[in-house]
């Protein structure tokens, strides 16, 4: 019996069939996945996500019949049951797409001009269990997306507090988070392991009251504890 790990399995959601086509090429020839389906609208997306049950949904925003939005909602919202990781790929970087993507339920969100290779990581990101914001989208957004919360999470603590609640390597793995590093690039930055910086993500969670990364990454902007510019 074999002990190599199983692929990733990957259904790809676009209305564009060249674009579709682009992505099954490139997914196709990476030995760690395999594109089980595709789809050319939101509606297709939830019934073959359903058949197929792929670990990973890459999702258009902008299609006809059922929206990105409103599919990822019905994959990964709060009443599915089972959740694949939803990628968000999309052509526009509009704050109120990122927002509605990440509350819809999706675990990352990338701009269509990403490079393949990075498209591919994403693509194991998010597989992994992490969330994934590209740098681009995280420095346009973190400006409005903090004006968007509900009143119930905008209630977070100062900075005094947050330096006091967090030891200072839980609050210098906090700036690595809100700079948009994966687990592995900020194990690789500080010199400890993946599963170290696991632990690490989850007592800042824990101790600051929030419910995932992205909240950690407006937390983090929103008390300058990183730069937009940078």
């Amino acid at each position: 019996m074999s002990d190599a790990p199983q692929p990733i399995r990957v259904l790809v959601c676009d209305d564009q069939a060249l674009v579709r086509t682009g992505y099954v090429t490139i997914f196709s020839v990476q030995p760690d996945i395999e594109v089980v389906g595709e789809a050319e609208n939101g509606h297709e997306a939830v019934q073959a996500a359903q058949r197929m049950r792929p670990d990973v949904v890459v999702m258009d925003i902008r299609m006809p019949l059922l929206d990105g939005i409103r599919a990822t909602r019905q994959l990964a919202g709060p009443d599915a049951e089972e959740p694949p990781k939803v990628l968000v790929v999309t052509t526009f970087n509009v704050d109120a797409y990122v927002y509605d993507a990440l509350k819809a339920g999706a675990s990352g969100f990338l701009l269509k001009d990403a490079p393949p290779a990075e498209l591919v990581d994403a693509i194991r990101t998010v597989a992994r269990g992490e969330a994934l914001l590209a740098p681009a989208v995280t420095r346009h957004l973190i400006g409005h997306f903090a004006e968007h919360l509900r009143p119930a999470e905008s209630s977070r603590p100062a900075v005094k507090d947050v330096v006091r609640a967090l030891t200072p390597r839980e609050l210098e793995v906090l700036r690595k988070i809100a700079e948009g590093l994966s687990n592995v690039e900020i194990a690789a930055e500080l010199f400890i392991t993946p599963e170290t910086v696991k632990t690490y993500v989850s007592r800042i969670l824990a101790k600051l009251g929030l419910r995932d990364r992205v909240q950690a990454v407006v937390l983090a902007y929103r008390l300058g504890l990183v730069s937009g510019t940078s």
